[in-house]
């Protein structure tokens, strides 16, 4: 695997995003570790909601690109840091598929809390959400050292993120500065 690079998404890379994130979260026909289309339906982000966000000056998110075999930079995964006082929650984190199950998810979930740090250097701690019926999403998180929380909440339906299949509920993990 070559060496990934990261960088602030910019806003000429929302369709690239939208595709990846979508990809990755709901329309991938294998099942990957992020995909949720078992447990949810419709898009996971549509193009205003990313725009939006890349607009919101508490929240970067990075991407992760390597160079391809013709000499340009393939998007390969994203990661989101939303922050609030001394903590930071982590979410729109996805790896294409294609790249999946080779540590690239590893590597940028490490540039994500490095560089969480490097923006508030203050910060107490890492948090995120995982769909509660994911639990070998929420074990690859508690081997990179996350615990689970008693705090769960219900599935943001009005937040236009998809609609449930099941009854399912947000799980919070946390992971306290070293």
């Amino acid at each position: 695997m070559q060496s990934l690079k990261f960088r602030k998404a910019e806003l000429t890379d929302l369709d690239r995003l939208l595709h990846l994130i979508n990809l990755a979260y709901r329309e991938n026909p294998i099942q990957s570790w992020t995909n949720e289309a078992d447990y949810v339906s419709g898009q996971r982000i549509n193009k205003l909601q990313l725009q939006q966000a890349l607009m919101d000056d508490n929240y970067h998110l990075y991407v992760a690109e390597v160079d391809d075999v013709i000499s340009t930079t393939s998007l390969i995964g994203c990661i989101g840091l939303a922050f609030n006082a001394e903590e930071v929650e982590i979410g729109t984190f996805c790896v294409d598929p294609v790249f999946q199950n080779a540590g690239v998810g590893r590597v940028i979930l490490s540039f994500a809390e490095t560089q969480a740090l490097l923006i508030q250097p203050n910060l107490r701690l890492y948090m995120m959400y995982v769909l509660d019926i994911r639990s070998e999403l929420i074990a690859y998180y508690q081997r990179r050292g996350y615990s689970l929380t008693q705090v769960r909440k219900p599935y943001p339906i009005d937040a236009n993120v998809g609609k449930p299949l099941l009854n399912i509920e947000l799980q919070q993990l946390i992971k306290h500065v070293s």
